[in-house]
């Protein structure tokens, strides 16, 4: 699938959609999970949390950066009425993962966050972080510089 190019977004591949395989492997790579039907779920998981999440152009622009799949979860979700803090986004990753703690919720929503920035570009990322509320960028791997509150 090919789309229009848009500054500072980057598209799918146009010789097919088979960026899943690499994200998940990324995500595989990043939280170090042993299999890949792990690191699938993980990713799974918290791209559907971040979906309801990331609004307006900023969730488009993300859905047509991603890979389809990828897309698919983020476009399947219903817009949150309210915006999580970081602390709770974590907390509901875990709410959706058995076993979870908030502990092994972060580092799955870290693993998969991080590996963003090179999929859909820094500049995406910077317009994904500015409508959330503060504490979303270390989860991207960035450091957090917004002014305590």
């Amino acid at each position: 699938m090919t789309t229009a190019t848009v500054p500072g977004v980057t598209t799918r591949d146009p010789d097919g959609d088979n960026g899943w395989p690499r994200l998940v492997e990324s995500v595989r790579a990043s939280g170090q999970y042993e299999t890949w039907p792990k690191a699938e779920q993980v990713t799974r998981t918290v791209l559907a949390a971040l979906g309801a999440h990331v609004i307006g152009d900023e969730r488009v622009d993300l859905a047509r950066a991603l890979p389809e799949e990828a897309a698919r979860l983020i476009a399947a979700q219903v817009p949150a009425t309210h915006r999580l803090t970081a602390a709770r986004f974590v907390d509901e990753v875990a709410s959706r993962t058995p076993g979870a703690t908030s502990a092994t919720a972060r580092w799955d929503v870290s693993s998969v966050l991080s590996v963003l920035p090179s999929l859909i570009g820094d500049d995406l990322v910077t317009r994904i972080l500015a409508q959330l509320p503060p504490g979303y960028a270390l989860l991207f791997g960035r450091a957090d510089l917004s002014p305590a509150a």
